[in-house]
């Protein structure tokens, strides 16, 4: 019988990870996989993402990265939508994060993604015909969802101009890991919060 315990991401990387944001423990399923993939089967359920596994929702959140502004192209025409093409991209992008970071990959990804999780945003309040921005807390699923969109947006924004998608992910991710500000996800979580302290 083989212990869950030593499951490996592809039979290579082992799943330790320890979150140190209490709020997005029990949002993020970092339970070991070997293939990462559900079919689909928590899709029709209330609060069903929090049971997909956080690589399998990073994998389809790259199969469909949306836009930002009206230029659609320049996001979305570089996604593939076949899960293993991404799937052997991230194999790729983990290489190089532990060829550079000497760590567990799937570790550093998570850490990045709870880096690049904003707490507060902007909604918009309408009373009598006058809308009001006001901020808003954001619900842990969110947090992690747009903090992954963040990290992919930067990714395929960069390598549009002299990198691939893989050594921009992989420095995306990386600087997310850092907390720097050079990261795009790591900006635009700092602008979400500002524009929220701006609105309180």
């Amino acid at each position: 019988m083989v212990d869950i315990n030593d499951l490996k991401f592809l039979g290579r990387w082992k799943y330790e990870i320890e979150l140190e944001d209490d709020t997005l423990k029990a949002f993020m399923n970092t339970r070991a996989w070997v293939v990462p993939k559900t079919g689909g089967r928590y899709q029709n359920k209330r609060f069903g993402r929090r049971n997909i596994p956080i690589i399998e929702r990073f994998i389809g959140r790259m199969m469909t990265p949306g836009h930002f502004g009206s230029k659609h192209r320049f996001t979305s025409y570089y996604a593939s939508g076949e899960y293993y093409k991404n799937l052997s991209i991230l194999v790729k992008v983990f290489e190089i994060i532990e060829n550079e970071t000497k760590q567990n990959p799937i570790k550093i990804l998570v850490k990045a993604i709870e880096n690049a999780a904003p707490r507060e945003e902007i909604t918009n309040i309408e009373m009598g015909g006058s809308r009001y921005p006001k901020a808003v807390d954001i619900s842990p699923l969110r947090r992690i969802d747009l903090a992954i969109r963040f990290i992919i947006w930067g990714a395929y924004h960069n390598s549009r101009n002299k990198k691939d998608m893989v050594s921009a992910l992989s420095r995306e991710i990386i600087l997310a890991y850092k907390n720097s500000t050079d990261s795009y996800a790591i900006q635009k979580k700092l602008e979400l919060e500002r524009l929220a302290s701006s609105s309180r």
